[in-house]
């Protein structure tokens, strides 16, 4: 094992941060960034802000002035990409940590990930995804995000798991890695850190999750929000698909699987009804509602399973919020396949769909 953090008094670290129009969280963010417990690391703290127009900028300027180890440069791109890159690059650390707005870390978090990341010898190192929400809805939003009929059974939603995954959320690195890696791709507005951690295990190197390292994701607070998340995520999961022309994750693709095999059953049925073809008809009528029965039924069973775990005043609206994570994703896989997911080539009403982050 290498020297505890303790005793490794020069080590730097830099926390990088994208960031546009979090006025909601952008105080209770910096708070917990800022109150970190340190040891023996130096610390600095680089956001990228996009351009904010609600008010995030001139908090972000009130902090500049109190915490000089905190510095804000502008990210034009306004997407997550350019702005992670513009803050590495200005970088002066050994080590550097993403952190994300969406998110509040425990106090510990910084001395954690340096710690887990000496202690693993891995490439990066990251916690598991804790979803934190406020208010009926967005506790339903977090308790459907911890379960993998939500979210897809991806390691980081484990929090008891330690090991080698596929990614974690946020990341911690050497510099040296990121420089080698080639930093974020410029080209993706969602999934640039999946992509990146693609790389890295492609190259060799290795991802590690550990419980140790603690934070709690925000997740969305309406439906129309998650609704263009989730549908970003699968527009984007696709642009990872072609440029590594291999299936990274065989369940990314189940909802627009789904999605796609009940629109040709229905297609079909229309087209033998059309034709006269009253047999044909009711076979794919009747293995069209089945796709729906199967998937009502599983909705139904994860619903129970979380109510009982969580709250059975959850019941009712967790249907509805399992919905709002798959249908939206599996839009926009199958609109990806349609329009080639590189944000320089998109139609302009594509573009802003797809780009939109609030």
């Amino acid at each position: 094992m290498e020297r505890s953090v303790q005793q490794s008094e020069a080590i730097r670290v830099s926390v990088v941060v994208p960031c546009r129009n979090e006025i909601r969280h952008i105080r209770a963010f910096l708070d917990s960034v800022l109150r970190q417990e340190l040891g023996g690391i130096e610390m600095e703290v680089l956001i990228a802000d996009g351009m904010s127009d609600d008010g995030t900028r001139k908090v972000l300027r009130e902090y500049a002035i109190g915490f000089p180890s905190l510095r804000v440069i502008d990210n034009p791109g306004k997407i997550v990409s350019t702005g992670l890159n513009r803050a590495i690059r200005e970088t002066n650390g050994q080590i550097i940590i993403r952190m994300d707005a969406h998110t509040l870390y425990a106090p510990d978090y910084v001395r954690s990930c340096v710690e887990v990341l000496h202690e693993s010898n891995a490439d990066n190192v990251g916690g598991p995804a804790l979803a934190r929400g406020e208010g009926y809805l967005a506790e339903a939003i977090a308790h459907a995000y911890r379960t993998w009929f939500a979210s897809g059974g991806s390691s980081f939603h484990d929090p008891h798991r330690e090991g080698s995954v596929e990614t974690v959320p946020y990341g911690c690195w050497r510099k040296s890695t990121l420089d080698r890696l080639g930093l974020f791709d410029e080209d993706l507005v969602r999934s640039e850190d999946y992509d990146l951690n693609c790389r890295l295990i492609y190259s060799g190197g290795e991802v590690w999750q550990s419980p140790k390292i603690v934070s709690w994701y925000t997740p969305r607070t309406s439906l129309s929000k998650l609704f263009r998340q989730y549908f970003q995520y699968g527009f984007w999961k696709i642009g990872i698909l072609r440029k590594y022309r291999r299936i990274v994750s065989w369940r990314s693709l189940a909802p627009g699987s789904c999605l796609l095999g009940g629109a040709v059953l229905a297609s079909c049925a229309a087209a033998a009804s059309l034709s006269g073809s009253i047999w044909w008809r009711d076979l794919f009528l009747t293995s069209l509602l089945s796709l729906a029965a199967g998937y009502f039924v599983a909705s139904l069973i994860n619903a129970f399973s979380v109510a009982r775990r969580e709250g059975w005043r959850f019941l009712p609206i967790l249907p509805v919020v399992f919905a709002a994570y798959q249908l939206p994703y599996a839009l926009g896989s199958l609109l990806a396949i349609l329009y080639r997911p590189v944000l320089r080539d998109l139609p302009p009403p594509i573009r802003k769909v797809v780009m939109d982050r609030r």
